[in-house]
């Protein structure tokens, strides 16, 4: 078992850096995030910018102000918003461990973002990881001039700071860690959570950014000479053409995996099947879903780089799907069990924004509404049928709802995005910005392809590093300490003096 896995962990390793450049200048168009460069109102907001000047460019200072509100939101999402989500669902003996657990990964995460993390993901070098152009954030900022490095948005010509863009993925890198917690909760050693964090963000977290949203910038794609040469610098699933407008690749599946194996190899809580695990506060989960919903505008619009078009749809794709993922699933409980419940209509929202989340930007209106029913029916089988079949102690059902979640959006984006189905469409050819639609069966195949690698490479990756923790330190709290429970026997403390 050691040898296999330490081939997996060398042949992986090979993978990533096999072809990296650590040498390599960035062009100041390259940062670019997300798969929404594919959506249309994107393309209408690029044929109307601005020619780019053949000056040093200038930050647009209203998409810079927006993207701070956005950035600040999806902190907001995981630090009260996910955090109390989790809180709530746990029993009270285990309530401030998961909030540390959330708050200290999120700090540490975007410790290690400053340091490589970006570098890895959003700096040129091969199809799966960046290079090393970025590390300690250097010529991001000169403190000798006061100037600052631009970033590419999804129109030719329009920059926001570089620094800004960092700031932003970084918020999604710390949250999609988090959401791993919640699949291990009130098990889990406090040092094993983060030394896994560690790990699975440097090789998982950072690759799949790179493959799922690493390419050039439209200003790259100067002439139809250069088009080859340009796809050929992006990351691999880019190159394919998947849609992945805010992170269901990235995120959702990615965590949704992780959550997976980690139940598994940690195996289940003491008493599960045979004790009730009753969520101690509703209430506060309630209010962690809504700064969710609140917060995930700023994650999905503001995936759009840009206050433009591209924002405005993906704002009201965010807003319409997760309302209708709440009743999808308050639906199916009163259908199979007789009754909707207020946790159905927490998880529901939550299912709703995983889902909504690749395809904010890339579907229409109308195609918004049906990815968020369906999720919230998916979802809800997720927690409830998919999860008996696969026997794992998934505790807050990251699995069911943001992989199932992310996997339901992923495909669905491929149907929607089409302009026969009221959908945007994507961007056909990025020297003259012009739009037109794949075949919805060959865009759900690149979908697919972009699931799978996900699916697999997390798996991966996950089994390595959960293994290595083991080794190192032991994944797993002891008997004693888990019937504590892991607020005292960890953290020395107590959410509620009675």
């Amino acid at each position: 078992m050691r040898k296999l896995i330490a081939s997996l962990a060398l042949g992986l390793a090979l993978l990533g850096f096999a072809g990296a450049s650590l040498a390599q200048t960035q062009a100041a168009s390259a940062p670019a995030a997300s798969a929404s460069a594919a959506a249309a109102p994107a393309a209408a907001d690029a044929a109307s910018a601005p020619a780019a000047a053949a000056s040093a460019p200038v930050a647009n200072k209203g998409d810079t102000a927006w993207m701070i509100v956005a950035t600040a939101l999806v902190i907001m999402m995981t630090i009260p918003g996910l955090a109390l989500f989790y809180g709530g669902l746990v029993r009270s003996k285990n309530m401030l461990s998961v909030l540390m657990q959330v708050m200290v990964t999120f700090s540490m995460i975007v410790v290690l973002w400053v340091i490589y993390g970006y570098s890895l993901a959003f700096t040129e070098g091969n199809a799966y990881f960046g290079g090393l152009d970025r590390l300690f954030m250097k010529g991001i900022f000169d403190p000798a001039t006061g100037n600052f490095a631009m970033g590419a948005t999804f129109s030719k010509g329009v920059y926001i700071p570089e620094l800004l863009f960092a700031a932003f993925q970084a918020t999604f890198a710390g949250i999609t860690c988090c959401l791993i917690v919640g699949a291990f909760a009130e098990r889990a050693k406090f040092s094993a959570v983060l030394l896994f964090m560690a790990l699975w963000f440097t090789f998982s977290y950072a690759p799949i950014a790179h493959m799922v949203w690493f390419w050039m910038g439209p200003d790259a794609y100067a002439t139809k000479e250069v088009v080859d040469a340009m796809n050929a610098k992006a990351g691999l699933v880019w190159q394919w053409g998947a849609l992945d407008f805010a992170g269901g690749t990235v995120v959702h599946i990615n965590a949704g995996v992780a959550g997976l194996v980690g139940a598994y190899m940690i195996g289940k809580r003491i008493g599960y099947g045979k004790e009730a695990f009753t969520p101690h506060s509703l209430t506060l989960t309630m209010v962690g879903s809504a700064m969710l919903w609140v917060g995930w505008f700023g994650f999905n619009a503001g995936s759009a780089l840009e206050a433009g078009n591209s924002a405005v749809l993906a704002f009201m794709n965010t807003f319409s799907a997760t309302a209708a993922a709440v009743l999808a699933w308050c639906v199916g409980e009163a259908l199979f069990k007789g009754r909707s419940s207020m946790l159905g209509a927490a998880s529901g929202a939550v299912a709703g924004l995983v889902a909504i989340t690749p395809a904010a930007g890339n579907v229409g209106l109308m195609g918004a509404l049906v990815v968020g029913a369906v999720a919230g029916f998916a979802c809800l089988w997720g927690v409830n049928g998919l999860k008996k079949m696969l026997g794992a102690d998934d505790s807050l059902d990251v699995f069911g709802v943001h992989g199932v979640g992310g996997i339901v959006g992923a495909l669905l984006t491929g149907v929607f995005n089409t302009q026969d189905l009221g959908g945007p469409g994507l961007v056909t050819d990025w020297v003259t910005a012009t739009v037109g639609s794949n075949s919805i069966g060959s865009q759900v195949w690149i979908q697919l392809k972009a699931v799978v690698l996900t699916i697999v490479w997390s798996g991966i990756v996950s089994a390595i590093a959960y293994k290595i923790v083991d080794l190192v330190i032991g994944l797993r709290v002891t008997e004693e300490e888990e019937r504590e429970g892991l607020d005292i026997a960890t953290h020395g403390e107590t959410a509620y003096h009675n």
